[in-house]
């Protein structure tokens, strides 16, 4: 479980870095709103580091911080895109909501996390 997550995860953070630096006409959109599309994935994203490296789960939120931050300073230099405050603060409580579950499940179910 904990390999499929990681290997996951990493396709999901490549997702996030193609997805980002595409001009915006040419992103798929889901229906939901901006704030709710980023909430999701990096919820998932969070969520699936977290399992995969469940036992640095402090790095894999500070690394969270400087990813999201990564993101959106990239897409200063994207035409059609934007840098913004809000996208980055939706990320990392996104990603970190993700990481904080799993930390909270170790918490609860410490047998269940044991190798």
């Amino acid at each position: 479980m904990q390999s499929i997550c990681k290997a996951i995860a990493w396709i999901l953070a490549v997702a996030i870095v193609v997805l980002s630096v595409v001009p915006a006409s040419e992103r798929p959109t889901t229906g939901f709103s901006h704030n709710m599309e980023h909430l999701a994935v990096y919820l998932a994203t969070g969520l699936t580091f977290a399992i995969g490296y469940r036992d640095r789960l402090v790095v894999v939120a500070g690394a969270f911080l400087l990813f999201c931050g990564l993101i959106e300073v990239v897409q200063f230099w994207v035409p059609g895109r934007h840098a913004r405050l809000s996208d980055f603060i939706v990320d990392v409580v996104g990603a970190d909501i993700g990481v904080a579950i799993v930390a909270v499940a170790k918490w609860i179910l410490p047998r269940q996390f044991e190798r």
